[in-house]
Formats: C-alpha cells, sequence, structure tokens
C-alpha cells in the first residue's frame, strides 16, 4: 500500500528540553539531520548520541580493528560541531545488527538513562524514496528505536533495567524519523545548515573512501539538496523532514 503524500510540512514541536538521537552508524545523523540538532541546541536543548555500532565494516580499505576507533573519533568531533557533547555506542556488529529484545533493551536503558521527550532516528522502512534499498541495520535500529520509546516506561518489560538503577520513563513524547519517504513535520535548516556540512565532513575518511570527489563540495552540494528538498514543502526555505510519531 501507497504511503500518503504530505504536501506541506509542519513545524515540529519545540515544547520541549531533552532529545537523544539513536542510529546505527557514524554518520547517520550527519547525512540528513545535523542542521536541526544544530538549531535546537542553539535553543539551548540538551541533544544526546546513541549509535548501535562504531561503524567498523564500513570501509572497505580499512580493517575493522583500526576502522572502529577512527570513526568513533570522527563521529565525536562530528557532534562537537553541532553542540553535542554526550556520544554513546552500544557495540552491535556493524551490518548485522538485528532486530530483537536484545537490542531493543539497550536503547530503551539508554532512554532511561537520558529520559527525552523527543527521540529521532533514522528511516526504518524497506527503502529510500521508494526505489533504493535500505541496509539491514537501518531498518532494525530505526524500528527498535520507535519499540524502545514504549519499552522504557514499561517496568515489566526488561525488569533488570530497574535493578541496575534504570527506572521506568515514561515521557517520550514524540519519536521523529529523519529520512523518511513519508515526512509530516521539519525544522527550519537556514542557521544550522553551514554546521551541518562542516560536521558531515568529520568524517572524512568515510567520504574520501565513498567519493572521488571534493569532500566539501560532495558535503555542501548534498546537504544542501536535501535541505532545498524538504524546504519546498516548508515555505521554500532550508528545513530537515522528519516524519513524527506522536507518543
Amino acid at each position: 500500500m501507497t504511503e500518503p503524500t504530505i504536501s506541506q510540512l509542519q513545524p515540529m514541536p519545540d515544547d520541549w528540553q531533552r532529545a537523544l538521537a539513536v542510529v546505527a552508524h557514524p554518520d547517520d545523523l550527519e547525512y540528513g539531520c545535523a542542521a536541526a540538532i544544530a538549531a535546537w541546541t542553539d535553543a539551548g536543548r540538551e541533544v544526546s548520541y546513541v549509535l548501535a555500532t562504531r561503524g567498523e565494516a564500513g570501509i572497505d580499505t580499512v580493517d575493522p580493528a583500526r576502522c572502529g576507533p577512527l570513526r568513533e573519533r570522527e563521529q565525536r568531533a562530528s557532534a562537537a560541531v553541532v553542540g553535542v557533547s554526550e556520544v554513546a555506542f552500544l557495540d552491535h556488529a556493524d551490518g548485522v545488527i538485528e532486530y530483537g529484545p536484545a537490542l531493543r533493551r539497550d536503547i530503551a536503558a539508554a532512554i532511561r538513562r537520558h529520559r527525552p521527550e523527543l527521540v529521532v532516528t533514522l528511516n526504518h522502512r524497506d527503502t529510500w524514496g521508494g526505489s533504493a534499498w535500505n541496509t539491514p541495520d537501518h531498518v532494525a535500529v530505526g524500528r527498535a528505536t520507535l519499540d524502545a520509546a514504549g519499552d522504557a516506561g514499561n517496568r515489566w518489560i526488561f525488569p533488570e533495567l530497574t535493578e541496575q538503577g534504570l527506572e521506568p520513563w515514561d515521557g517520550v513524547r514524540w519519536v521523529a524519523v529523519a529520512g523518511s519517504d513519508a515526512p509530516t513535520h521539519a525544522v527550519d535548516a537556514t542557521a544550522g545548515l553551514e554546521r551541518a556540512v562542516r560536521s558531515l565532513l568529520e568524517h572524512r575518511t568515510y567520504i574520501e573512501a565513498l567519493t572521488d570527489e571534493d569532500p566539501e563540495t560532495y558535503a555542501r552540494t548534498l546537504l544542501t539538496g536535501f535541505a532545498e528538498e524538504a524546504g519546498s514543502r516548508f515555505g521554500n526555505r532550508p528545513a530537515v523532514a522528519f516524519e513524527l510519531f506522536p507518543r
């Protein structure tokens, strides 16, 4: 069944203080929603990152034992550009993340620890735009994050978390999915776009392995294109689009 197309995007809610972004790999947040995160931290909101892997299988020419620490360093530097200082890794295996209770428990634990009102994740559907196939890692982490937002508030799911001192948190009010084929809301990216470009550029090792194009030209062209596309449905100003799931 075809998802309905939303012609005009609504502004994201702004009556919140803490957000937690949960994705599979280093660079996932930088390919599309870092400009929104920069806008949020500029406004004094707290944003933390949780990554399921260290991206150790992401560069063909770099052995995973060297790649993981390198990509972790690049991710921490990238987060700092947009005002995020807390970056945690769950150490699931890159490329073979399994959707299931273990992943849901790890994400629920992070939600209980950070107690966010807004949770952000990446496209959990099978495709990008209906044609490009999504990766299993993105699907698993996106779906598990949507589920874990509920798990975090139920003391009888993963009771071992309560025993570890992580009390239930039923305060998640929304889960926002970046890169969705069916966006509903958006954040003005005008002020944050330049930092989003610089944030993506911190993943230089990955970008240089991915393309022969000049890294800055690549990052700027890509992110500007995404922002303009979303902005065409958001008052013709650069934007980051999300599919928002209220809770």
